[in-house]
């Protein structure tokens, strides 16, 4: 299929000229005959503004061609035509069958279906292929009419497929090979396809075909691993030229990739470790919240099923505290929003996970549409009520524990006021941060709030209570503040040093509690500045150059006088590309898998590997004794100000500061209470839990492991929430 005279078009993305301008410059050179335009096929995308995407002869016949590789086309074959000639898939349903033989039935292109007939003249069909929506509508005929075609193969794709379809499919076509078919325009039909083998309970896009690539990568361009989620980026000879007249637009999304170029498609993907990408749905529409991906759509949906809301549309705010939160905006069918939010948050909790409830809500008149009829949801940045929706009327704080609980609540969920009666819960809270909101209230109000109060008593009113109970014990609550400790002499560990030093010494020679991670650099670096940022780095922090030896079997800290800290420097950039990142992975796993030793030390290892001119990888590896996930954040923040060579002020207190106030407070009467609280909570527990084993258990283990996903139906999951909040724990 060719567009005669489109040799301009083959300058065409670089602007001016129109379709009749090129027919004056005569045939195309044959020596680029492969490179000339065989058809523009315009799509609107996510943007609305209608894109013409420009596809070669070289794109369709490569993708003709490995579509014969992969279905195997017969001469035998009859294939109905159902799409639209204006959409891409319809050169597969007419050239797939007729380049190999076979016959192309056509049905009206596009115009409405007689779907009856069709059903009827499926028998006589060996392929079929329809998109979702239609594909839904056949199954259905055939099961009305009681048909059921013996066709070799039925093709899905153009959208998200359902597994229920999936099911369907089976069950109306027996013996037929199910295929999920996957690819934009922008790369020429289809670039990947699934097998359908039964057990599908998430919607998968398959594998590439033959000569196509498929890389998953993050926001940066860097490649994912295999279970991280990123966007779909498709490579090989079927990435179109780009968009006519659209210079910028075509360099945003057609950029260099592993050994060619690659189109951005904006999906969100995951590869799986047998190979296969499962579809996770747009980048553009995915938020993230408390590490978990939320498709704003899917709530939107349940909203909307609701038979007082008009319409919906579901945001994330991020608070004070760069925490991200999800906010509803409804639109009622009726004047009166009266407990709408509280009943729609009800009505998600039965239908959603909890996660997915929105915090925040906000009851408009209409959502606010752009120019071209869509949401338009910049205006609604603004429009969350600013009193938060809870069970109970506001009340204001009545208390100076009450007012200043209120205000720790209000910075941590990004609120302007806090009720009495409000939950903590309902705001937007959770775990990580009630963890944080025991730690503030700690150092305002002079005791100790265990986090299960906050599950206890989830309201402004409740844990003040909690707050004055403790302070009524006197100094029986006090906390002392952790002040500054002289070096001279033993010391102590704190408890969770001590836990890590018996393990240590339980397995020796073991690398199960690093903390490895690495860093890629963009850009020329500038090793000298990167060494003097981890050297500072180390001078300041203690933990850093500390070591644990014993005498007589009971561990203590020592801590090294600040010394030159080396920063190892590999050069990779001489290999090839794939060889460079195997090489880079392979050091990476092997420097993360080497002990550390607590005595000799240093318990801080680092390495520079460059992969090239302009990028390069940091290796940072510590011991759990020294560090935790939250300290890799701190250490991270630091260099990227020391590299850029801004101060930092001086530390007020060290990890060891920290480890002797912990041993001096938790003592005496303090430690017997807490033990007490132990013994009571496990009297009469088991020594050992008999759990069912599949072998021997070894007598040293090998920490080797790994990640079994498990499902909760919805109702299960709810139940283990609620058991979860009744039992105070996360």
């Amino acid at each position: 299929v060719r567009l005669a005279g489109a040799g301009d078009w083959q300058r065409g993305g670089q602007g001016g000229g129109s379709a009749h301008e090129g027919a004056e410059h005569g045939q195309p050179d044959p020596a680029r005959e492969g490179d000339t335009l065989a058809y523009l096929l315009y799509t609107s995308g996510t943007t609305g503004r209608p894109k013409a995407v420009m596809v070669s002869q070289a794109n369709l016949a490569h993708t003709l061609r490995s579509s014969q590789q992969a279905f195997g086309f017969q001469p035998g074959d009859r294939v109905p035509c159902l799409a639209a000639f204006s959409f891409d898939i319809f050169l597969l349903e007419l050239l797939g069958p007729l380049l190999a033989g076979g016959t192309a039935v056509l049905y009206g292109l596009g115009v409405d279906l007689d779907l009856p007939r069709l059903a009827s003249d499926l028998p006589s069909m060996t392929l079929l292929h329809a998109v979702p929506a239609l594909m839904g509508q056949i199954v259905d005929e055939l099961d009305r009419q009681g048909i059921r075609p013996a066709v070799r193969r039925a093709f899905v794709g153009g959208d998200a497929v359902p597994a229920e379809l999936l099911a369907r499919m089976r069950e109306a076509f027996p013996g037929a090979r199910i295929t999920v078919l996957y690819g934009p325009t922008e790369a020429t039909i289809i670039t990947t396809f699934h097998e359908v083998d039964g057990r599908e309970s998430r919607p998968l896009i398959g594998r590439p075909l033959p000569g196509s690539t498929v890389e998953l990568r993050d926001r940066d361009g860097n490649l994912v691993p295999i279970g991280v989620p990123g966007e779909v980026w498709l490579g090989g000879p079927a990435v179109t030229r780009g968009y006519l007249h659209r210079p910028e637009l075509t360099a945003e999304v057609f950029v260099p990739g592993t050994g060619g170029r690659f189109y951005r498609t904006g999906d969100l993907g995951r590869r799986l470790a047998d190979g296969n990408v499962e579809f996770l749905g747009r980048t553009d529409h995915q938020v993230k919240v408390r590490g978990i991906r939320i498709e704003p759509g899917e709530i939107e949906a349940v909203l909307a099923a609701h038979p007082e809301v008009r319409a919906a549309a579901v945001l994330v705010r991020r608070s004070g505290e760069g925490d991200a939160r999800l906010v509803a905006c409804v639109v009622p069918r009726t004047g009166a929003a009266g407990d709408l939010p509280d009943e729609l948050r009800q009505w998600l909790r039965v239908r959603l996970p909890e996660a997915m409830v929105p915090a925040g809500w906000a009851v408009l008149d209409a959502l606010p549409l752009t120019p071209h009829g869509k949401v338009d949801r910049r205006a609604l940045a603004s429009a969350e009520a600013e009193e938060p929706v809870g069970g109970a009327a506001w009340a204001a704080p009545r208390t100076p524990t009450e007012e200043l609980l209120a205000g720790l609540w209000a910075g941590l969920l990004g609120r302007e006021r806090v009720g009495l009666h409000d939950d903590f819960f309902d705001l937007g809270g959770h775990s990580l941060l009630a963890t944080r909101l025991v730690t503030r209230m700690a150092g305002a109000f002079g005791v100790e709030i265990p986090l299960r109060a906050v599950f206890e008593a989830p309201t402004v009113a409740g844990l003040a209570r909690k707050v004055e109970e403790a302070r009524a014990g006197s100094r029986k609550g006090q906390v002392p503040p952790i002040q500054p400790v002289s070096r001279e002499g033993a010391l102590p560990l704190s408890f969770a040093q001590e836990r890590l030093w018996f393990l240590d010494r339980l397995e020796p020679d073991r690398a199960l509690y690093n903390v490895p991670f690495a860093l890629r650099l963009r850009g020329p670096v500038e090793a000298v500045a990167l060494e003097r940022g981890l050297r500072e780095i180390v001078r300041r922090h203690e933990a850093l150059r500390t070591t644990f030896p014993d005498t007589g079997g009971e561990p203590r800290q020592e801590v090294a006088s600040f010394r030159a800290f080396p920063l190892p420097d590999v050069d990779l950039s001489a290999l090839p590309e794939r060889e460079r990142e195997a090489e880079a992975r392979r050091r990476l796993l092997e420097e993360g898998r080497r002990p550390f030793d607590l005595v000799l030390g240093p318990l801080l290892r680092v390495l520079l590997i460059r992969l090239g001119s302009d990028e390069a990888l940091l290796l940072v590896n510590t011991h759990h004794i020294v560090s935790d996930g939250w300290s890799m954040g701190v250490l991270t923040g630091e260099l990227a100000a020391l590299y850029a060579s801004s101060p930092l002020p001086e530390l007020p207190v060290q990890y060891a500061d920290f480890a002797v106030w912990q041993r001096r407070w938790l003592s005496g009467e303090v430690l017997e209470r807490q033990i007490a609280y132990w013994r009571k909570e496990l009297a009469g527990a088991p020594p050992l839990l008999e759990l069912p084993t599949d072998r021997p258990r070894p007598a040293r283990q090998s920490g080797r492991g790994g990640d079994r996903p498990v499902a909760l139906t919805p109702e299960l999951g709810r139940a283990v929430r609620s058991l979860a909040r009744q039992e105070g724990a996360t």
